[in-house]
């Protein structure tokens, strides 16, 4: 069992043992969810705390937008929930990157790609592919791919 999977379910039985409602249940259904893609597919395997990561990433993204559903459908109590549940989530990713060093790496990757001779809207796949591995489970694709487009279009 990788060490990240191993921590969670740690913290489910003390979290139980506590009667700490929210984070067992969050904790269950994440757990759950990383068991269902560890069958998913023709042959079970155990996943990598990589790819646990990812799952988390997930799970977290899951409960800020439903979070903001609940929110615009007027139901605060359900949105507050779902943030609390988010927050909780993201305690076992690595630190998120600030916008200032995010903005950073994205200017330096699309000083990249135009020496490689990306211009324009057109080079928003080449400067995403030169990002993504450095920013992997740092930073949220749909902020980064903003900034992205935000960089192209000043430049």
């Amino acid at each position: 069992m990788t060490s990240l999977k191993s921590k969670l379910k740690e913290d489910l039985t003390a979290s139980i043992r506590a009667r700490d409602e929210l984070r067992s249940a969050t904790l269950r259904l994440t757990l759950t969810a990383i068991t269902k893609e560890e069958v998913s597919g023709t042959t079970a395997r155990e996943l990598s705390d990589d790819e646990v990561q990812k799952v988390i990433a997930r799970e977290a993204k899951k409960r800020r937008e439903a979070a903001e559903a609940f929110t615009q459908g007027g139901r605060t109590e359900q949105a507050e929930r779902e943030k609390a549940e988010g927050v909780l989530l993201d305690a076992y990713l690595p630190k998120q990157l600030s916008d200032d060093e995010l903005g950073e790496i994205v200017a330096q990757a699309v000083g990249e790609a135009r020496a490689a001779g990306a211009e324009g809207p057109r080079a928003m796949g080449s400067v995403m592919k030169i990002v993504n591995p450095k920013v992997a489970g740092r930073a949220e694709g749909g902020r980064v791919a903003a900034l992205v487009k935000q960089h192209l279009a000043a430049g």
